[in-house]
Parts: structure tokens; C-alpha cells; sequence
């Protein structure tokens, strides 16, 4: 995280939402956190943190946190529990079917602790 984007966020404290301790995340799995009023889902990977809409679009379910993470060649991505449906961590953007996407949502850890927002 860039120094700008830091000092803007401690500036922002309304806009963002305190998940957990970075390392309470296990690498590879997700959580279902909270932010104003929504379900999301927020993951730890290889890559890095992402954070997406915690509700399957196929199904309706709130279950994308309990997704299976993994890659499609470059792209790390999460797969639905209930339909199998793989999406791409960082955009949302469903690869199987262009009819469903994911909200990204913005995540970022800064002193061992996570946050997140709506936008």
C-alpha cells in the first residue's frame, strides 16, 4: 500500500470496516466478514488479499467464503460451492459463465490487521 493510499485511509475511517488480524487468515481459505450491512467474502492468497460479494450469484447463497481457492493458468480465482462456478479473485468476473460476476471490493492490511470497504 502506497503511503497516499494510507494517509487518505486514516483520513477515511468511516469508509473502512476492521475484519480481523492478517494473520488469523489462513492462506487459501476465505471468511465472511460484515461491511455496512453486507456479506463479504475475504481471502487470503498466494497473491495477495481480495475481497468479493459473499453471495453465490448462481445460487443465490451466501457462500462464495467457503469457496475452493485456486488458478486458471495466471489467474487466481475461487471456485462456488454450490455450482462450481469460477470466478477471478481480483475482478469478480465469472469464468465459466459472463452472466455472473462478483462485486471486487477493496482490501488492504496495514499494521498485522485487515480492512475492507464497499467501494
Amino acid at each position: 500500500m502506497s503511503t497516499d493510499t494510507l494517509e487518505k485511509t486514516e483520513q477515511d475511517t468511516d469508509r473502512w470496516t476492521y475484519i480481523c488480524r492478517y494473520d488469523d487468515l489462513i492462506p487459501g481459505r476465505g471468511v465472511a466478514a460484515l461491511v455496512a450491512g453486507q456479506q463479504v467474502a475475504v481471502f487470503r492468497a498466494s497473491s495477495g488479499l481480495y475481497a468479493l460479494d459473499n453471495r453465490d450469484p448462481h445460487s443465490g447463497a451466501y457462500v462464495m467464503s467457503r469457496g475452493i481457492v485456486g488458478s486458471r493458468g495466471r489467474i487466481q480465482t475461487v471456485a462456488s460451492p454450490m455450482y462450481k462456478d469460477v470466478f477471478d479473485l481480483r475482478t469478480g468476473a465469472c469464468l465459466d459463465n459472463p452472466e455472473y460476476a462478483l462485486a471486487s471490493r477493496p482490501v488492504f492490511h496495514h499494521r498485522g490487521l485487515v480492512f475492507c470497504a464497499l467501494d
